[in-house]
């Protein structure tokens, strides 16, 4: 499997610095959106947030990082080391500090960007006011030869940082070089069932921090790689959980994002823990990607933990089409995100669930085809009156929706209607897709 980063050969530009100095509030406004989660509470950011950013033509990559602190617990020094990790792929450091106070984590950094100062950048945040400003001109006594004062709250002075960053990137490629068609994929699941794991195991390198504790993804974090010539972007997102275990608003966002996830992509990967089968909370999450049109995957993580027997797959495939009919269309594949078993099966049938997603079939060949499927199977009568079909239509894809006309809605029993779905399904290339078929007079 040939899964390689695709923006490796871009600059980075890292967000570095402590907790609670305003780095992702910083990142979000030099990009013009909210990509990171913002929040008073500090330690809110955990895994690096890389995103593809075009300053003026230049083509970069913004990355903003965990917070940096001195002591903390074992997932604390899991974010610093990532943070620390992105300092030597970084074309320009942004160093970001508070004006309000110096503290030993702040200083501590100082001392580990020394020997990297010719990259370095000093970012003194939250200089709302003149005063403030001129307040920050005192961490020019630190030794490094750009200090900026800058509001990401009221965007002040924002525009001499970007033009300092783009005198550092005048020998970099002027243009962003053209963009295959990207295949978008959201790998959603509840909470700790290894969708981070399999974010990295796809792309080859760690993206996403790791944890036995629940809840470690907070961000959308993106990636992208090529399998079989096509470029792909993955998108781990946050674990889904059930309302009343949201306690926290930090938590609250992570969940919104990864239901905007689905909107944004074109196929969806639920990731399911094996062992302990398909949930209710998996369930609602498979509604959700119906409900969008998207094309989904059920992937059975940690299969090689599973007992192996004979027709075990096929066993729980019935059992799953049992407890929730509505996926009885969606592949079903096990995996393991630690081994790589499943992968490549689980990458091809992601490209063929977009192909069919993208498949526009004209209306004269779905006319003709309609026909021969009333004629075979003619609709039952209603109090003795017969439907009578004008024509069928496909109106959109992504979603895939069709439309028929008939002279009486209300005289085509949903059975038939459900008939209709399954011919278009089979007869016309959309078995593993959902699909909407509207009945109008």
């Amino acid at each position: 499997m040939d899964s390689i980063l695709s923006t490796n050969d871009y600059p980075r530009i890292v967000l570095v610095g402590r907790p609670n100095v305003g780095k992702s509030s910083l990142f979000n406004r030099l990009l013009h959106q909210k990509r990171s989660i913002t929040d008073e509470s500090p330690g809110v950011t955990r895994d690096p947030v890389a995103v593809d950013w075009n300053l003026g033509g230049y083509p970069c990559i913004l990355v903003d990082t965990g917070g940096f602190r001195l002591e903390g617990s074992a997932l604390d020094a899991m974010v610093k080391e990532r943070a620390l990790r992105e300092l030597d792929q970084a074309k320009v450091i942004l160093f970001v500090l508070s004006v309000n106070e110096m503290t030993p984590e702040d200083e501590e950094f100082i001392r580990l960007l020394r020997p990297r100062s010719a990259r370095v950048v000093v970012v003194v945040n939250k200089a709302d006011n003149p005063e403030k400003e001129n307040a920050a001109y005192n961490y020019a006594s630190l030794g490094f030869s750009v200090v900026i004062p800058v509001s990401a709250l009221h965007g002040r002075r924002l525009n001499e940082l970007e033009e300092e960053i783009l005198s550092r990137l005048q020998t970099e490629k002027p243009a962003l070089p053209p963009q295959p068609g990207i295949i978008k994929l959201a790998i959603l699941g509840k909470p700790n069932v290894g969708k981070s794991t399999l974010v990295n195991k796809l792309v080859g390198i760690e993206v996403s921090l790791v944890s036995p504790i629940p809840g470690t993804t907070r961000d959308v974090i993106e990636a992208r790689f090529i399998h079989n010539n096509q470029l792909m972007e993955i998108v781990d997102t946050a674990g889904i959980r059930r309302r009343k275990k949201i306690h926290e608003d930090v938590e609250y966002f992570s969940v919104h994002r990864a239901i905007q996830a689905i909107k944004q992509s074109d196929v969806v990967i639920l990731l399911v823990n094996s062992p302990e089968g398909l949930s209710d909370q998996d369930k609602k999450i498979a509604w959700l990607v119906i409900k969008e049109g998207k094309g989904i995957i059920l992937a059975l993580n940690k299969w090689d933990l599973m007992e192996q027997k004979k027709n075990l797959l096929n066993a729980v495939k019935d059992r799953i089409h049992f407890l929730f009919p509505a996926l009885d269309f969606a592949p079903i594949i096990p995996i393991s995100a630690v081994t790589g078993e499943g992968l490549e099966q689980l990458l091809s049938t992601a490209l063929r669930l977009q192909r069919q997603l993208d498949r526009t079939i004209e209306t004269s060949k779905l006319n003709e085809l309609l026909r021969n499927w009333v004629e075979n199977v003619p609709p039952p009568l209603i109090k003795g009156r017969v439907v009578k079909f004008r024509y069928l239509s496909q109106v959109s894809h992504r979603p895939v929706r069709f439309v028929l006309f008939v002279n009486n809605p209300l005289d085509l029993p949903n059975s038939y209607v459900e008939y209709l779905k399954n011919k278009i399904r089979k007869d016309l290339g959309f078995k593993e897709i959902p699909l909407e078929l509207e009945v109008k007079g």
